[in-house]
Protein backbone atom coordinates (compact mmCIF):
# COMPACT_ATOMS: atom_id res chain seq x y z
CA UNK A 1 0.00 0.00 0.00
CA UNK A 2 1.49 3.19 -0.74
CA UNK A 3 1.98 6.14 1.67
CA UNK A 4 0.68 8.45 -1.24
CA UNK A 5 -1.90 8.93 -4.03
CA UNK A 6 -3.02 11.07 -6.97
CA UNK A 7 -5.86 13.22 -6.40
CA UNK A 8 -9.04 14.07 -8.98
CA UNK A 9 -6.63 17.10 -10.07
CA UNK A 10 -3.27 15.00 -10.75
CA UNK A 11 -1.85 15.72 -7.51
CA UNK A 12 -0.01 14.10 -5.23
CA UNK A 13 -1.54 13.85 -1.61
CA UNK A 14 -0.13 11.81 1.12
CA UNK A 15 -1.50 9.58 3.63
CA UNK A 16 -0.70 10.11 7.07
CA UNK A 17 1.54 7.62 8.02
CA UNK A 18 -0.68 6.61 11.01
CA UNK A 19 -4.07 6.25 9.74
CA UNK A 20 -6.43 3.82 10.92
CA UNK A 21 -9.33 4.15 8.80
CA UNK A 22 -11.63 1.21 7.26
CA UNK A 23 -9.00 1.63 3.81
CA UNK A 24 -5.61 0.86 5.89
CA UNK A 25 -6.90 -2.14 7.25
CA UNK A 26 -9.58 -3.78 5.01
CA UNK A 27 -9.74 -2.13 1.80
CA UNK A 28 -10.43 -5.78 0.07
CA UNK A 29 -13.91 -6.11 -1.92
CA UNK A 30 -15.27 -8.73 0.59
CA UNK A 31 -15.09 -6.29 3.35
CA UNK A 32 -16.43 -3.38 1.65
CA UNK A 33 -20.17 -4.08 2.76
CA UNK A 34 -21.94 -7.17 5.32
CA UNK A 35 -23.69 -8.39 1.42
CA UNK A 36 -20.01 -8.80 -0.14
CA UNK A 37 -18.78 -10.63 3.26
CA UNK A 38 -21.43 -13.15 2.95
CA UNK A 39 -20.72 -13.80 -0.53
CA UNK A 40 -17.17 -13.94 0.31
CA UNK A 41 -17.99 -16.62 3.12
CA UNK A 42 -20.33 -19.06 1.30
CA UNK A 43 -17.32 -19.03 -1.55
CA UNK A 44 -14.61 -20.01 1.22
CA UNK A 45 -14.06 -23.79 0.08
CA UNK A 46 -13.93 -22.63 -3.68
CA UNK A 47 -11.24 -19.83 -2.33
CA UNK A 48 -9.54 -22.00 -0.26
CA UNK A 49 -8.55 -24.41 -3.21
CA UNK A 50 -7.70 -21.54 -5.14
CA UNK A 51 -5.04 -20.12 -2.23
CA UNK A 52 -4.07 -23.33 -1.38
CA UNK A 53 -2.64 -24.15 -4.85
CA UNK A 54 -1.42 -21.03 -5.72
CA UNK A 55 2.33 -20.21 -5.45
CA UNK A 56 4.03 -16.95 -6.28
CA UNK A 57 7.30 -16.32 -8.65
CA UNK A 58 10.28 -14.71 -8.04
CA UNK A 59 10.02 -11.58 -9.78
CA UNK A 60 6.25 -10.65 -8.38
CA UNK A 61 7.91 -10.94 -4.66
CA UNK A 62 11.11 -8.95 -5.59
CA UNK A 63 8.67 -6.14 -7.64
CA UNK A 64 5.12 -6.03 -7.52
CA UNK A 65 4.77 -7.18 -3.79
CA UNK A 66 7.77 -5.20 -2.64
CA UNK A 67 6.06 -1.90 -4.43
CA UNK A 68 3.07 -2.30 -2.19
CA UNK A 69 5.25 -0.76 0.95
CA UNK A 70 5.08 2.64 -1.30
CA UNK A 71 8.69 3.53 0.19
CA UNK A 72 11.86 1.21 -0.50
CA UNK A 73 13.89 0.13 2.44
CA UNK A 74 17.38 1.70 2.48
CA UNK A 75 20.43 -0.41 0.59
CA UNK A 76 22.73 0.55 3.47
CA UNK A 77 23.86 -3.01 4.60
CA UNK A 78 27.40 -4.92 4.01
CA UNK A 79 28.83 -8.53 4.54
CA UNK A 80 30.41 -6.60 7.58
CA UNK A 81 27.07 -5.37 9.07
CA UNK A 82 25.59 -8.56 8.92
CA UNK A 83 27.87 -10.85 10.51
CA UNK A 84 28.05 -8.17 13.49
CA UNK A 85 24.29 -8.37 13.45
CA UNK A 86 23.80 -12.04 13.49
CA UNK A 87 26.13 -12.32 16.36
CA UNK A 88 23.74 -9.37 18.08
CA UNK A 89 21.08 -11.39 17.12
CA UNK A 90 22.10 -14.85 18.45
CA UNK A 91 24.53 -14.64 21.52
CA UNK A 92 22.00 -13.78 23.93
CA UNK A 93 19.54 -14.90 26.48
CA UNK A 94 19.79 -18.62 25.49
CA UNK A 95 23.45 -19.25 25.93
CA UNK A 96 23.46 -17.40 29.09
CA UNK A 97 20.19 -18.43 30.73
CA UNK A 98 19.09 -21.37 29.10
CA UNK A 99 22.65 -23.32 29.56
CA UNK A 100 22.04 -23.33 33.26
CA UNK A 101 18.42 -24.34 32.92
CA UNK A 102 19.02 -27.48 30.27
CA UNK A 103 22.65 -28.61 32.17
CA UNK A 104 21.23 -28.71 35.15
CA UNK A 105 17.51 -30.24 34.26
CA UNK A 106 18.14 -32.01 30.98
CA UNK A 107 21.97 -32.97 29.96
CA UNK A 108 24.01 -32.67 32.76
CA UNK A 109 27.88 -31.36 31.11
CA UNK A 110 26.81 -33.42 28.15
CA UNK A 111 24.46 -29.89 27.59
CA UNK A 112 28.03 -29.49 25.56
CA UNK A 113 26.81 -31.86 22.77
CA UNK A 114 23.74 -30.33 23.04
CA UNK A 115 24.85 -27.18 21.41
CA UNK A 116 26.39 -29.30 18.93
CA UNK A 117 23.57 -30.87 17.84
CA UNK A 118 21.38 -27.81 17.77
CA UNK A 119 24.31 -26.06 15.74
CA UNK A 120 24.58 -28.38 13.56
CA UNK A 121 20.67 -28.14 12.43
CA UNK A 122 20.90 -24.55 12.91
CA UNK A 123 23.96 -24.68 9.98
CA UNK A 124 22.13 -26.77 7.70
CA UNK A 125 18.99 -24.11 7.73
CA UNK A 126 21.84 -21.34 7.51
CA UNK A 127 22.71 -22.66 4.16
CA UNK A 128 19.11 -23.08 2.50
CA UNK A 129 18.22 -19.82 4.24
CA UNK A 130 21.06 -18.29 2.15
CA UNK A 131 20.48 -19.63 -1.10
CA UNK A 132 16.96 -18.29 -1.12
CA UNK A 133 17.89 -15.05 0.22
CA UNK A 134 20.12 -14.34 -2.80
CA UNK A 135 17.62 -15.50 -5.05
CA UNK A 136 14.70 -13.65 -3.66
CA UNK A 137 16.03 -10.46 -1.73
CA UNK A 138 13.09 -9.26 -0.07
CA UNK A 139 12.40 -8.39 3.57
CA UNK A 140 9.55 -11.17 3.96
CA UNK A 141 12.35 -14.02 4.41
CA UNK A 142 10.94 -17.43 4.92
CA UNK A 143 7.38 -16.49 3.95
CA UNK A 144 8.31 -15.12 0.69
CA UNK A 145 10.22 -18.41 0.42
CA UNK A 146 7.24 -20.30 0.73
CA UNK A 147 5.32 -18.62 -0.86
CA UNK A 148 6.94 -18.73 -3.92
CA UNK A 149 7.90 -22.42 -3.85
CA UNK A 150 5.45 -24.98 -1.66
CA UNK A 151 2.15 -21.53 -2.05
CA UNK A 152 0.05 -18.94 -0.31
CA UNK A 153 -1.48 -21.47 2.53
CA UNK A 154 1.73 -22.94 3.24
CA UNK A 155 2.98 -19.84 3.37
CA UNK A 156 0.22 -18.63 5.88
CA UNK A 157 0.67 -21.28 8.15
CA UNK A 158 4.79 -20.50 8.34
CA UNK A 159 3.93 -16.83 8.74
CA UNK A 160 1.95 -17.09 11.74
CA UNK A 161 4.23 -19.16 13.47
CA UNK A 162 6.81 -16.56 12.33
CA UNK A 163 4.97 -14.01 13.85
CA UNK A 164 4.46 -16.33 17.53
CA UNK A 165 8.61 -17.24 16.85
CA UNK A 166 9.60 -13.20 17.17
CA UNK A 167 7.20 -12.21 19.99
CA UNK A 168 8.04 -15.01 22.06
CA UNK A 169 11.55 -15.02 21.38
CA UNK A 170 11.53 -11.56 21.88
CA UNK A 171 9.47 -11.63 25.33
CA UNK A 172 12.32 -14.54 26.64
CA UNK A 173 14.96 -12.47 25.68
CA UNK A 174 13.25 -9.23 27.80
CA UNK A 175 12.75 -11.45 30.65
CA UNK A 176 16.34 -13.03 30.88
CA UNK A 177 17.01 -9.04 30.75
CA UNK A 178 15.46 -8.50 33.89
CA UNK A 179 17.31 -11.57 35.27
CA UNK A 180 20.69 -10.36 34.86
CA UNK A 181 19.70 -6.64 35.85
CA UNK A 182 19.00 -7.98 38.95
CA UNK A 183 22.02 -10.25 39.32
CA UNK A 184 24.29 -6.84 38.29
CA UNK A 185 22.23 -5.32 41.56
CA UNK A 186 22.99 -7.88 43.94
CA UNK A 187 19.50 -9.32 43.96
CA UNK A 188 17.47 -12.66 43.40
CA UNK A 189 16.67 -12.95 39.93
CA UNK A 190 13.00 -12.41 41.02
CA UNK A 191 13.42 -9.66 42.95
CA UNK A 192 12.56 -6.98 40.45
CA UNK A 193 9.22 -9.08 39.43
CA UNK A 194 5.84 -8.74 40.90
CA UNK A 195 4.36 -11.60 41.61
CA UNK A 196 0.70 -12.02 41.73
CA UNK A 197 -0.80 -14.78 43.81
CA UNK A 198 -4.13 -15.56 41.78
CA UNK A 199 -2.35 -16.31 38.80
CA UNK A 200 -0.96 -19.46 37.68
CA UNK A 201 2.31 -20.77 38.31
CA UNK A 202 4.14 -19.68 34.99
CA UNK A 203 2.54 -16.86 34.79
CA UNK A 204 2.47 -15.07 38.20
CA UNK A 205 6.21 -12.91 38.22
CA UNK A 206 5.23 -9.86 36.56
CA UNK A 207 7.69 -8.45 34.98
CA UNK A 208 7.58 -4.39 34.32
CA UNK A 209 11.25 -3.84 33.76
CA UNK A 210 11.16 -6.33 30.18
CA UNK A 211 8.40 -4.15 29.34
CA UNK A 212 10.51 -0.88 29.87
CA UNK A 213 13.18 -2.47 27.89
CA UNK A 214 11.48 -3.51 24.87
CA UNK A 215 9.85 0.17 24.71
CA UNK A 216 13.28 1.47 25.04
CA UNK A 217 14.13 -1.26 22.06
CA UNK A 218 11.33 -0.11 19.93
CA UNK A 219 12.45 3.07 19.39
CA UNK A 220 15.69 2.37 18.29
CA UNK A 221 14.21 0.23 15.76
CA UNK A 222 11.96 2.30 13.89
CA UNK A 223 14.94 5.07 13.43
CA UNK A 224 17.39 3.90 11.16
CA UNK A 225 18.27 0.48 10.26
CA UNK A 226 21.98 1.58 9.82
CA UNK A 227 22.03 3.31 13.21
CA UNK A 228 20.94 0.20 15.09
CA UNK A 229 23.77 -1.49 12.57
CA UNK A 230 26.24 0.62 14.39
CA UNK A 231 25.50 0.60 17.81
CA UNK A 232 25.03 -3.55 17.44
CA UNK A 233 28.55 -3.73 15.65
CA UNK A 234 30.16 -1.40 18.71
CA UNK A 235 27.77 -3.54 21.40
CA UNK A 236 28.94 -6.85 19.51
CA UNK A 237 32.36 -6.23 19.92
CA UNK A 238 32.40 -5.65 23.73
CA UNK A 239 30.45 -8.77 23.83
CA UNK A 240 32.96 -10.83 22.64
CA UNK A 241 35.67 -9.28 25.05
CA UNK A 242 33.35 -10.45 27.48
CA UNK A 243 33.08 -13.59 26.18
CA UNK A 244 36.73 -14.40 25.75
CA UNK A 245 36.87 -12.87 29.55
CA UNK A 246 34.10 -15.74 30.83
CA UNK A 247 36.06 -18.60 28.81
CA UNK A 248 39.24 -17.57 29.68
CA UNK A 249 38.81 -17.03 33.81
CA UNK A 250 36.26 -19.55 33.81
CA UNK A 251 38.92 -22.44 32.61
CA UNK A 252 41.20 -20.86 35.49
CA UNK A 253 39.01 -22.36 37.58
CA UNK A 254 38.27 -25.50 36.19
CA UNK A 255 37.68 -28.81 38.07
CA UNK A 256 37.64 -31.85 35.21
CA UNK A 257 35.61 -33.97 37.59
CA UNK A 258 32.70 -31.70 37.43
CA UNK A 259 32.47 -32.63 33.97
CA UNK A 260 33.56 -36.19 34.00
CA UNK A 261 32.47 -37.70 37.41
CA UNK A 262 28.73 -37.84 35.80
CA UNK A 263 28.66 -36.84 31.85
CA UNK A 264 25.54 -37.77 30.81
CA UNK A 265 22.86 -38.19 33.77
CA UNK A 266 19.95 -38.37 31.81
CA UNK A 267 21.07 -40.34 28.78
CA UNK A 268 20.58 -39.50 25.67
CA UNK A 269 17.21 -38.51 25.91
CA UNK A 270 18.31 -35.56 28.02
CA UNK A 271 20.83 -34.54 25.67
CA UNK A 272 18.23 -34.04 22.66
CA UNK A 273 15.53 -33.06 24.88
CA UNK A 274 17.95 -30.47 25.91
CA UNK A 275 19.05 -29.72 21.79
CA UNK A 276 15.41 -28.91 20.48
CA UNK A 277 15.85 -26.47 23.65
CA UNK A 278 18.97 -24.73 23.22
CA UNK A 279 17.77 -24.56 19.59
CA UNK A 280 16.51 -21.11 20.99
CA UNK A 281 20.12 -20.29 21.20
CA UNK A 282 20.27 -20.07 17.47
CA UNK A 283 16.99 -18.43 16.82
CA UNK A 284 18.30 -15.38 14.98
CA UNK A 285 20.00 -15.80 12.04
CA UNK A 286 16.74 -16.06 10.08
CA UNK A 287 15.68 -12.36 10.80
CA UNK A 288 19.30 -11.65 8.98
CA UNK A 289 17.58 -12.83 6.01
CA UNK A 290 15.22 -10.74 5.85
CA UNK A 291 17.40 -7.27 6.05
CA UNK A 292 18.16 -9.02 2.31
CA UNK A 293 16.44 -6.06 0.96
CA UNK A 294 18.33 -3.74 2.71
CA UNK A 295 21.59 -5.22 1.29
CA UNK A 296 24.06 -3.66 -1.25
CA UNK A 297 25.16 -6.76 -2.61
CA UNK A 298 23.39 -9.54 -1.47
CA UNK A 299 24.88 -12.39 -3.67
CA UNK A 300 28.46 -11.52 -2.10
CA UNK A 301 27.20 -10.22 1.47
CA UNK A 302 24.68 -13.08 2.71
CA UNK A 303 27.05 -16.13 2.42
CA UNK A 304 29.60 -14.27 4.03
CA UNK A 305 27.61 -12.90 6.76
CA UNK A 306 25.20 -15.49 7.66
CA UNK A 307 27.57 -18.17 7.23
CA UNK A 308 30.29 -16.43 9.25
CA UNK A 309 28.23 -15.14 12.12
CA UNK A 310 26.86 -18.79 12.48
CA UNK A 311 30.32 -20.15 12.40
CA UNK A 312 31.76 -17.79 15.10
CA UNK A 313 28.15 -18.43 17.54
CA UNK A 314 28.60 -21.91 17.53
CA UNK A 315 32.46 -21.77 18.65
CA UNK A 316 31.54 -19.47 21.50
CA UNK A 317 28.46 -21.82 22.90
CA UNK A 318 30.36 -24.92 22.91
CA UNK A 319 32.88 -23.21 24.66
CA UNK A 320 30.71 -21.36 26.86
CA UNK A 321 29.14 -24.65 27.97
CA UNK A 322 32.44 -26.20 28.58
CA UNK A 323 33.55 -23.29 30.75
CA UNK A 324 30.39 -23.28 32.77
CA UNK A 325 30.66 -27.05 33.19
CA UNK A 326 34.09 -27.68 34.16
CA UNK A 327 33.43 -24.72 37.19
CA UNK A 328 31.04 -25.93 39.02
CA UNK A 329 28.60 -29.73 39.35
CA UNK A 330 25.73 -29.60 37.00
CA UNK A 331 23.49 -30.15 40.11
CA UNK A 332 24.11 -26.89 41.66
CA UNK A 333 24.32 -24.64 38.53
CA UNK A 334 21.50 -22.14 38.71
CA UNK A 335 18.87 -22.07 36.26
CA UNK A 336 18.29 -17.99 36.04
CA UNK A 337 21.88 -16.43 36.00
CA UNK A 338 24.35 -19.71 35.91
CA UNK A 339 27.52 -18.16 34.59
CA UNK A 340 27.15 -14.94 37.02
CA UNK A 341 26.30 -17.07 39.75
CA UNK A 342 29.26 -19.81 39.26
CA UNK A 343 31.51 -17.42 39.42
CA UNK A 344 30.69 -16.10 43.09
CA UNK A 345 30.65 -20.17 43.80
CA UNK A 346 34.07 -19.96 42.99
CA UNK A 347 34.97 -17.06 45.11
CA UNK A 348 35.54 -14.46 42.31
CA UNK A 349 32.37 -12.26 43.09
CA UNK A 350 33.91 -9.25 41.37
CA UNK A 351 33.52 -11.45 37.96
CA UNK A 352 29.78 -11.82 38.13
CA UNK A 353 29.24 -7.96 37.26
CA UNK A 354 31.39 -8.44 33.99
CA UNK A 355 29.26 -11.57 33.40
CA UNK A 356 25.83 -9.70 33.81
CA UNK A 357 27.23 -6.70 32.26
CA UNK A 358 28.25 -9.05 29.51
CA UNK A 359 24.80 -10.73 29.49
CA UNK A 360 22.60 -7.53 29.11
CA UNK A 361 24.62 -6.15 27.03
CA UNK A 362 23.88 -9.61 24.61
CA UNK A 363 20.48 -9.41 24.90
CA UNK A 364 19.89 -5.68 24.47
CA UNK A 365 21.50 -6.75 20.98
CA UNK A 366 19.38 -9.44 20.37
CA UNK A 367 16.34 -7.48 21.10
CA UNK A 368 17.16 -4.79 18.48
CA UNK A 369 18.10 -7.22 15.89
CA UNK A 370 14.85 -9.12 16.20
CA UNK A 371 12.69 -5.50 16.64
CA UNK A 372 14.42 -5.25 13.30
CA UNK A 373 13.73 -8.26 11.65
CA UNK A 374 10.77 -9.28 13.25
CA UNK A 375 8.90 -6.08 11.70
CA UNK A 376 10.29 -6.65 7.97
CA UNK A 377 8.79 -10.31 8.33
CA UNK A 378 5.29 -8.45 8.89
CA UNK A 379 6.05 -5.76 6.68
CA UNK A 380 6.34 -8.44 3.52
CA UNK A 381 3.09 -10.43 4.87
CA UNK A 382 1.19 -7.36 5.10
CA UNK A 383 2.24 -6.74 1.54
CA UNK A 384 0.48 -9.76 0.23
CA UNK A 385 -2.77 -8.28 2.38
CA UNK A 386 -2.95 -12.23 4.87
CA UNK A 387 -3.06 -9.32 7.71
CA UNK A 388 -4.01 -5.73 7.20
CA UNK A 389 -2.31 -3.59 4.33
CA UNK A 390 -1.53 -0.79 7.10
CA UNK A 391 1.53 -2.75 8.54
CA UNK A 392 3.44 -2.59 5.55
CA UNK A 393 3.56 0.81 5.06
CA UNK A 394 7.17 2.16 4.87
CA UNK A 395 8.30 5.58 6.34
CA UNK A 396 9.66 8.06 4.07
CA UNK A 397 11.89 9.67 6.04
CA UNK A 398 13.69 6.86 8.13
CA UNK A 399 12.96 4.13 5.45
CA UNK A 400 11.77 1.57 8.01
CA UNK A 401 8.69 -0.20 8.72
CA UNK A 402 7.31 1.66 11.48
CA UNK A 403 3.70 0.37 12.20
CA UNK A 404 4.93 -2.95 11.87
CA UNK A 405 7.64 -2.52 14.53
CA UNK A 406 5.62 -0.65 16.84
CA UNK A 407 2.36 -3.56 16.88
CA UNK A 408 5.26 -6.56 17.30
CA UNK A 409 6.85 -5.00 20.08
CA UNK A 410 3.57 -4.29 21.69
CA UNK A 411 2.94 -7.77 21.58
CA UNK A 412 5.69 -8.82 22.91
CA UNK A 413 6.01 -6.31 25.76
CA UNK A 414 2.57 -7.91 26.94
CA UNK A 415 4.12 -11.86 26.58
CA UNK A 416 6.99 -10.09 28.83
CA UNK A 417 4.84 -9.15 31.20
CA UNK A 418 3.65 -12.50 32.27
CA UNK A 419 4.81 -15.22 30.63
CA UNK A 420 7.89 -17.79 32.37
CA UNK A 421 10.98 -18.28 30.06
CA UNK A 422 10.69 -21.77 30.53
CA UNK A 423 7.57 -21.89 28.70
CA UNK A 424 8.17 -19.26 26.18
CA UNK A 425 11.20 -21.33 25.45
CA UNK A 426 9.41 -24.99 24.68
CA UNK A 427 6.82 -23.30 22.68
CA UNK A 428 9.53 -20.63 20.68
CA UNK A 429 11.41 -23.92 19.70
CA UNK A 430 8.45 -26.03 18.01
CA UNK A 431 7.46 -23.16 16.01
CA UNK A 432 11.17 -22.45 14.89
CA UNK A 433 12.19 -26.11 14.12
CA UNK A 434 8.72 -26.36 11.92
CA UNK A 435 9.67 -23.49 9.65
CA UNK A 436 13.24 -24.24 9.44
CA UNK A 437 12.40 -27.66 8.32
CA UNK A 438 9.04 -26.19 5.70
CA UNK A 439 12.18 -23.83 4.50
CA UNK A 440 14.31 -27.34 3.59
CA UNK A 441 11.36 -28.69 2.00
CA UNK A 442 10.99 -25.57 -0.17
CA UNK A 443 14.80 -25.73 -1.33
CA UNK A 444 14.59 -29.14 -2.32
CA UNK A 445 10.89 -27.95 -4.23
CA UNK A 446 12.91 -25.41 -5.82
CA UNK A 447 15.41 -27.22 -7.12
CA UNK A 448 13.61 -30.18 -8.70
CA UNK A 449 11.11 -28.43 -9.46
CA UNK A 450 10.05 -25.87 -12.11
CA UNK A 451 6.57 -25.19 -13.22
CA UNK A 452 5.82 -25.72 -17.32
CA UNK A 453 9.49 -27.81 -17.15
CA UNK A 454 9.52 -30.05 -14.78
CA UNK A 455 7.52 -32.79 -16.44
CA UNK A 456 4.78 -34.78 -14.83
CA UNK A 457 7.00 -37.91 -14.11
CA UNK A 458 9.78 -36.17 -12.63
CA UNK A 459 7.14 -34.48 -10.26
CA UNK A 460 5.47 -37.60 -8.93
CA UNK A 461 9.06 -38.52 -8.33
CA UNK A 462 9.71 -35.68 -6.60
CA UNK A 463 6.62 -35.84 -4.36
CA UNK A 464 6.63 -39.31 -3.53
CA UNK A 465 10.54 -38.65 -2.41
CA UNK A 466 9.39 -36.00 -0.20
CA UNK A 467 7.20 -38.01 1.53
CA UNK A 468 9.08 -40.57 2.01
CA UNK A 469 11.89 -38.15 3.82
CA UNK A 470 9.18 -36.53 5.70
CA UNK A 471 7.85 -40.06 7.02
CA UNK A 472 10.96 -42.08 7.78
CA UNK A 473 12.16 -38.40 9.56
CA UNK A 474 8.47 -38.46 11.49
CA UNK A 475 8.70 -42.17 12.20
CA UNK A 476 12.33 -41.90 14.24
CA UNK A 477 10.96 -38.41 15.76
CA UNK A 478 7.78 -40.12 17.00
CA UNK A 479 9.69 -43.55 18.10
CA UNK A 480 11.88 -41.06 20.21
CA UNK A 481 9.52 -39.18 21.72
CA UNK A 482 7.29 -42.27 23.04
CA UNK A 483 10.59 -44.03 24.31
CA UNK A 484 11.25 -46.88 22.06
CA UNK A 485 14.36 -48.77 23.33
CA UNK A 486 16.86 -50.19 21.19
CA UNK A 487 18.44 -49.19 17.81
CA UNK A 488 16.96 -51.49 15.29
CA UNK A 489 13.73 -49.63 14.37
CA UNK A 490 15.68 -46.29 14.44
CA UNK A 491 18.31 -47.79 12.14
CA UNK A 492 15.25 -48.68 9.80
CA UNK A 493 13.72 -45.15 9.66
CA UNK A 494 17.24 -44.03 9.12
CA UNK A 495 17.62 -46.74 6.17
CA UNK A 496 14.31 -45.51 4.82
CA UNK A 497 15.52 -41.59 4.74
CA UNK A 498 18.57 -42.68 3.12
CA UNK A 499 17.15 -44.57 0.04
CA UNK A 500 14.57 -41.75 -0.11
CA UNK A 501 17.04 -39.03 -0.21
CA UNK A 502 19.16 -41.20 -2.82
CA UNK A 503 16.81 -41.87 -5.29
CA UNK A 504 15.83 -37.75 -5.35
CA UNK A 505 19.65 -37.48 -6.21
CA UNK A 506 19.50 -40.43 -8.52
CA UNK A 507 16.54 -40.42 -10.35
CA UNK A 508 15.22 -37.10 -10.60
CA UNK A 509 17.08 -34.65 -12.42
CA UNK A 510 17.63 -30.62 -11.03
CA UNK A 511 15.69 -28.33 -12.53
CA UNK A 512 17.13 -25.07 -11.71
CA UNK A 513 20.72 -24.23 -11.05
CA UNK A 514 21.36 -21.23 -8.58
CA UNK A 515 22.45 -17.99 -10.83
CA UNK A 516 24.68 -16.91 -7.60
CA UNK A 517 25.39 -19.11 -4.93
CA UNK A 518 23.91 -22.46 -4.20
CA UNK A 519 23.72 -24.78 -0.79
CA UNK A 520 26.15 -27.98 -2.29
CA UNK A 521 25.50 -31.54 -2.16
CA UNK A 522 21.87 -31.07 -2.65
CA UNK A 523 19.35 -33.18 -2.11
CA UNK A 524 21.62 -34.52 0.59
CA UNK A 525 22.19 -31.60 3.26
CA UNK A 526 18.51 -30.33 2.81
CA UNK A 527 17.57 -33.55 3.55
CA UNK A 528 19.29 -33.61 6.32
CA UNK A 529 18.15 -30.46 7.44
CA UNK A 530 14.82 -31.41 7.57
CA UNK A 531 15.22 -35.03 9.34
CA UNK A 532 17.08 -33.44 12.55
CA UNK A 533 14.63 -30.31 12.62
CA UNK A 534 11.86 -32.76 12.98
CA UNK A 535 14.14 -35.29 15.44
CA UNK A 536 14.60 -32.41 17.65
CA UNK A 537 10.65 -31.59 17.43
CA UNK A 538 10.21 -35.17 18.90
CA UNK A 539 12.22 -34.31 22.02
CA UNK A 540 9.78 -31.12 23.28
CA UNK A 541 7.18 -31.73 26.28
CA UNK A 542 3.60 -32.54 25.28
CA UNK A 543 2.17 -29.43 27.03
CA UNK A 544 4.15 -26.95 24.88
CA UNK A 545 2.04 -28.89 21.57
CA UNK A 546 -0.98 -28.41 23.50
CA UNK A 547 -0.11 -24.25 23.32
CA UNK A 548 1.11 -24.86 19.87
CA UNK A 549 -1.74 -26.64 18.57
CA UNK A 550 -4.18 -23.95 19.97
CA UNK A 551 -1.69 -21.47 18.04
CA UNK A 552 -2.26 -23.30 15.32
CA UNK A 553 -6.20 -23.93 15.49
CA UNK A 554 -6.45 -19.69 16.47
CA UNK A 555 -4.86 -18.99 12.95
CA UNK A 556 -6.67 -20.98 11.42
CA UNK A 557 -10.02 -19.15 12.16
CA UNK A 558 -8.40 -16.09 10.95
CA UNK A 559 -7.08 -17.09 8.07
CA UNK A 560 -10.67 -18.86 7.74
CA UNK A 561 -13.01 -15.74 7.91
CA UNK A 562 -10.02 -12.71 7.01
CA UNK A 563 -7.16 -13.69 5.48
CA UNK A 564 -8.17 -16.37 3.03
CA UNK A 565 -10.97 -13.68 1.41
CA UNK A 566 -8.32 -10.53 2.06
CA UNK A 567 -5.30 -12.66 -0.13
CA UNK A 568 -8.00 -14.36 -2.95
CA UNK A 569 -9.14 -10.43 -3.54
CA UNK A 570 -5.63 -9.22 -4.31
CA UNK A 571 -4.86 -11.87 -6.03
CA UNK A 572 -7.59 -11.37 -8.62
CA UNK A 573 -7.27 -7.62 -8.50
CA UNK A 574 -3.46 -8.64 -9.26
CA UNK A 575 -4.55 -10.73 -12.32
CA UNK A 576 -6.95 -8.13 -13.80
CA UNK A 577 -5.09 -5.80 -14.07
CA UNK A 578 -2.34 -7.71 -15.95
CA UNK A 579 0.77 -8.30 -12.48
Amino acid sequence: MANGGENESGGKTRRRLCSCSKEDFLPEESFQSWANYSKALRETGLRLKDRFTARSVDKFEINEIKARSGNDMKKTLTWWDLIWFGIGAVIGSGIFVLTGQEARDSAGPAVILSYVVSGVSAMLSVFCYTEFAIEIPVAGGSFAYLRVELGDFVAFVAAGNIILEYIIGGAAVARSWTSYFATLLNHHPNDFRIYAASFASDYNRLDPIAVVVITLICFAAVISTKGSSRFNYVASIIHLVIIIFIIITGLTQADTKNLTADFAPFGAHGIFAAASVLFFAYIGFDAMSTMAEETKNPAKDIPLGLVGSMTITTACYCLMAITLCLMQPYYQIDPDAPFSVAFSAIGMDWAKYIVAFGALKGMTTVLLVSAVGQARYLTHIARTHMVPPWFAQVHSATGTPINATIFMLIATAIIAFFTALNVLSNLLSISTLFIFMLVAVALLVRRYYVAGETTEANRRKLVAAITVILAASLAAAMLWAIGVEGWIWYVMAFVVWLAATGYLWWAVPQARTPEMWGVPLVPWLPSASIAINIFLLGSIDAPSYVRFAIWSLLLFIYYIFFGLHATYDTAKAAAAAGV
